[in-house]
């Protein structure tokens, strides 16, 4: 609350809140979308390695030329217009920008614009949820020593989530659960961007196959994307992830509070205090009534009788016992929603969602059996999907973060459904996102942490 106050006060003072956006691909185009009319808001410049891209994302968009027409970043900073440029590091280095808005997709790129961010003592929103699972915990550390925010993205699903969480906590409720909805089947995982389209076509009218991206939709319907999602809302609120991951139990709105508690008490959950996401069809493909496969949700546990009639008296969409209750929304807004984070950032110092520490991992499993010497295509390819684990087992197999497992060939045969490890794949060692990996694998792993804990 209240936010939209400040950046009106920013805005009178003559002083907006100064943005660079580095990618202008759907999420940044959507922000877009928004940014031109909120108060206080001034995006200074966009960074893509394809500028035309970026023209076209602000005209679809509503943004005049002149908007945009600002011929170096020291007369955008100055005239209140925006700069496009192809070179993400001038834009991360300009004088007067105040965040960073790294929303390119790729985790390698992410990450290394973060570090340069971090660097130059700008604030970063990272969009780039791939690359806050391959080593947020680590960037948020070193964003946090440098006297900077390192953020999730608010409107993408994690942020919301941690959002969710936050308020329970805050009302005094006991989080079970928390996580998100998504078409899911088991048969999905071994879906490629070849044959993405036989599930797409189900759901969707696709008039022209060229907008798409079938590998980036593939990363969504093979349950990468939500490995990566509940990876990083673990890493941000504590929540531990069950030890075979997510169990992608079919759930409408209205029994979140019944599927999403504890085995022990009639659930699908190994324990409380975990992460889920629940399907919008059945093990028969067949669509689950109200479902929230665009939404987000919590479920929640009263710690007295009294609370718990007030769950009944309130339609909180409690479960049978009366114990648990759930609040869930139905969608999310992407981009469009973006602002909240820069706002939030800018204006309070708060992130609206950031890695506190190494709890989850989103490792590569084999969507097939695969030969010594294939190389592996990464998120949403043929070769292998992301699985969500618990960090601890991550670290003590080896497992090989999905983040990484792009451009990477195989030293050995591997068995569908099998994790594969560092040990599995040539790799370069000094590659700096490898690097840094392996610096917050050292960094988090428990000896460590409690060694940290002591100082």
């Amino acid at each position: 609350m209240n936010l939209h106050k400040m950046l009106l006060a920013r805005k009178e003072a003559g002083q907006p809140v100064r943005v660079g956006l580095i990618g202008a691909g759907k999420f940044g185009t959507m922000f877009l979308a928004q940014a031109g009319t909120t108060d206080g808001l001034q995006v200074m410049a966009i960074a893509d390695l394809d500028v035309e891209r970026a023209r076209a994302a602000l005209r679809t968009t509503g943004w005049g030329d002149a908007q945009f027409a600002a011929r170096s970043l020291d007369e955008a900073r100055k005239g209140g217009g925006t700069h496009l440029t192809d070179d993400a590091e001038k834009l991360i280095a300009a004088d007067g920008l105040d965040i960073v808005i790294e929303a390119t997709g790729d985790p390698k790129v992410g990450i290394a614009h973060c570090l340069k961010a971090i660097a130059q003592r700008k604030h970063v929103v990272m969009v780039t949820v791939e690359a806050d699972v391959v080593a947020g915990p680590l960037l948020a550390r070193k964003a946090h020593e440098a006297g900077v925010v390192y953020s999730l993205a608010w409107g993408d699903q994690p942020a919301l989530i941690c959002e969710h969480v936050d308020w329970a906590r805050a009302c005094g409720f006991k989080v079970v659960a928390a996580g998100k909805g998504t078409r899911y089947h088991p048969s999905y995982h071994r879906s490629s961007p070849d044959t993405v389209w036989e599930i797409l076509d189900k759901y969707l009218k696709i008039g022209d196959r060229r907008s798409i991206n079938p590998k980036m939709f593939n990363s969504f319907i093979d349950g990468s994307k939500s490995g990566i999602e509940m990876t990083a809302v673990c890493n941000a609120t504590g929540l531990v992830p069950q030890a075979n991951g997510l169990g992608f139990p079919p759930a409408s709105r209205f029994e979140l509070a019944e599927v999403c508690k504890p085995k022990s008490d009639g659930g699908r959950l190994d324990f409380a205090g975990t992460t889920e996401v629940v399907s919008s069809v059945d093990r028969t493909e067949r669509d689950v009534p109200h479902h929230i496969a665009m939404g987000t949700y919590v479920v929640i546990e009263a710690d007295s009788d009294y609370a718990r009639r007030c769950f009944r008296e309130y339609h909180m969409l409690p479960d049978q016992s009366g114990k648990y209750a759930s609040l869930y929304r139905p969608t999310h807004m992407i981009g469009l929603e973006l602002g909240l984070s820069v706002a939030s950032v800018a204006l309070r110092r708060e992130p609206t969602g950031c890695p506190s520490g190494f709890r989850a991992d989103v490792v590569a499993c084999a969507k097939r059996a695969m030969r010594k010497g294939e190389v592996l295509d990464g998120e949403g390819g043929a070769c292998v999907w992301g699985k969500q684990m618990p960090a601890e087992a991550s670290l003590a197999q080896g497992a090989l973060p999905l983040g990484l497992a792009h451009k990477v060939m195989l030293t050995r045969d591997i068995a569908e459904g099998a994790i594969v490890g560092w040990a599995d794949v040539q790799y370069d060692a000094e590659d700096s996102a490898v690097r840094l990996r392996r610096e917050m694998e050292a960094a988090f792993a428990r000896p460590n942490l409690q060694a940290r804990a002591a100082e």
